[in-house]
């Protein structure tokens, strides 16, 4: 089920903010599996089960659009990270509705 995390980036607006030469601050939360079998080029990953473990390397000055396969991991990271705290987004759809560059491998 999904989250009721509500503040959304589309992946098209994603895709045109990058193709616009934005620097964005993309964290994808998949499993490595999913990683490597394609992901954003020069995004962050956090796999979710790990996430907590790895705050530190989150700026908290800095917002963030949070990705998975179909945006339900990534909006409860996103519910969490903003009880901490954070600026994030979710990307509903997540790879899955992705008509960007992918790249594949770690």
């Amino acid at each position: 089920m999904a989250g009721k995390y509500s503040k959304d980036m589309l992946p098209q607006e994603v895709k045109e903010r990058l193709a616009k030469g934005e620097k964005l601050n993309i964290i994808d939360v998949r499993e490595p599996d999913e990683w490597e079998s394609g992901h954003i080029p020069n995004v962050k990953h956090l796999p979710l089960g790990s996430l907590g473990q790895r705050l530190g390397e989150l700026d908290r000055t800095k917002p963030y659009i949070v990705v998975c396969r179909s945006g339900n991991r990534s909006g409860l990271a996103c519910e969490w990270l903003e009880e901490l705290g954070y600026d994030v987004s979710n990307m509903p759809g997540g790879m899955s509705l992705w008509e960007g560059e992918v790249v594949s491998g770690i």
